[in-house]
């Protein structure tokens, strides 16, 4: 997962290059540094703290010796393949700043990254250098743009005299969101760091007024003024918006304009199954495990889904398919100090009572940590948030990218309901289920809700059904 290059003097220093920690993430912001120039470090020891676009990870070094130089500060947004730190392999060997610049001079040394971000493989970035290089005769007249494939045309032994027109940067489901528009990406002005085109630049394509609105380029005086501190009666404050929340938006975005979403809400009473959780509390065989409504609605969905198999699918845009799925990978929307997260709990269909109120505790324990990796929230098929826990009574969630469903709950409250013919107390909470129209019809979203609702109102069903 990590990877690091020597430096000009392979023999003593080791350089270790920001990992690609997940799923083609490009950047990290460094949330902390747990070590400092001087200090003795060891193969496998985390040295920082990372933040990307899902979730806070710890670095391990993988290689011993002691700590030369931390490349950039605490709050940096770095570029996945950009030396973070530089470790003294051979401490007391020489003096490090009478080495270095022996190899400098070299012309056929690899050149430093310019200042715009190079698109690298995970690991083969260029290294950012603080010794400057001469300018080329005549590379003050090439477009900014060109400089990372004249780099890659001169270190391929192809001079600069022809370099071919680089394709658009953006990422794959950029792509996918260009075609969907029909955006020719390149007619689109990228924004993005070095050059790579968002999903706010494809969106403002698609609307060229609002594209050329004056607002447009309102990111300018975030990234402006980052860390300014917030004035005494101040009318406004300005935060920038990067890693989990960045990530959320751009998803939420996406995926409410490429899949057509239905909401559909029942009201039910759930008198017996907060009955059944009560029981199931002073069970042995739960013992050490956490138990609540949510355990029971998880369940509910999971035989609801097995009931309903074309619920638990996906939308394959590149080859015109309807992908079902034969497993579940249940999501739980969790709210944590960095934002939203979904991660899931892998094969839940498979898992008994006591084994998936065991997942979920641990889910919603590691997500609260920040904790949660990359990997724990890829591969989701279908989510629950639990809304009623704000004592929200219900909601339209917006369906998480790349599944075909998501149940909110609401709150449970004692309301007056007629129960047998009277009117009495009962618990009675609403769910609402928003589903891609495109894979589900209304009758198919209706026959799941309603399987849900009727588990809960009668959860012996969850024998009976299974």
């Amino acid at each position: 997962m990590t990877t690091m290059t020597d430096t000009s003097n392979a023999a003593r220093f080791r350089e270790f290059k920001m990992p690609d920690v997940g799923e083609g993430l490009t950047e990290a912001e460094i949330l902390k540094w747990y070590v400092q120039p001087g200090d003795t470090v060891t193969d496998g020891q985390v040295v920082c703290e990372v933040e990307t676009a899902k979730a806070a990870v710890e670095l391990p070094i993988p290689f011993d010796g002691v700590v030369h130089e931390l490349r950039f500060p605490e709050g940096t947004t770095v570029d996945v393949g950009q030396v973070i730190i530089a470790v003294d392999v051979a401490p007391g060997s020489g003096d490090p700043v009478a080495e270095e610049p022996a190899a400098a001079p070299a012309p056929e040394a690899a050149p430093e990254a310019p200042k715009g971000r190079q698109p690298v493989l995970v690991g083969y970035g260029v290294a950012e250098s603080s010794t400057k290089r001469r300018a080329r005769k005549g590379a003050e007249t090439a477009p900014p743009a060109a400089a990372p494939a004249a780099v890659q045309a001169e270190l391929n032994g192809q001079g600069t005299a022809a370099i071919p027109e680089a394709r658009p940067l953006a990422k794959p489901p950029v792509r996918k969101l260009a075609k969907d528009l029909g955006i020719d990406l390149a007619t689109v002005t990228p924004t993005g760091v070095g050059g790579v085109i968002t999903r706010e630049d494809v969106h403002a394509a698609a609307t060229p007024e609002a594209a050329a609105a004056p607002s447009a380029p309102a990111v300018a005086p975030v990234v402006a003024e980052p860390e300014a501190p917030v004035q005494q009666g101040a009318r406004e404050t300005r935060i920038p918006v990067k890693g989990v929340r960045k990530a959320i938006a751009q998803a939420m975005v996406g995926s409410a304009f490429t899949a057509p979403h239905v909401t559909e809400f029942v009201t039910v009473d759930v008198t017996r199954t907060m009955k059944l959780v009560a029981e199931l509390k002073e069970d042995k065989d739960m013992a050490g495990v956490r138990v609540n409504p949510l355990l029971i609605i998880a369940k509910a969905l999971l035989v609801a889904i097995k009931r309903n198999p074309e619920v638990n699918a996906v939308w394959d845009e590149a080859n015109q398919e309807i992908v079902q799925k034969h497993y579940v990978n249940l999501g739980i929307a969790a709210a944590t100090p960095r934002g939203l997260i979904v991660p899931n709990i892998k094969d839940a269909h498979d898992r008994t009572l006591p084994q998936l109120a065991a997942s979920l505790g641990e889910l919603v324990a590691t997500a609260r940590d920040g904790r949660t990796s990359p990997a724990a929230m890829a591969g989701g098929t279908v989510t629950i948030t639990n809304v009623g826990v704000f004592g929200v009574d219900t909601g339209t969630p917006i369906l998480n990218p790349g599944e075909s469903a998501i149940l909110a709950v609401g709150a449970i409250k004692l309301q007056p309901w007629v129960h047998k013919g009277k009117v009495k107390p009962r618990q009675v909470t609403t769910l609402a289920l928003s589903f891609d129209h495109r894979l589900i019809d209304g009758e198919l979203g209706s026959r799941f809700l309603a399987d849900i609702a009727a588990i809960l109102e009668q959860p012996k069903r969850l024998i009976t059904w299974a």
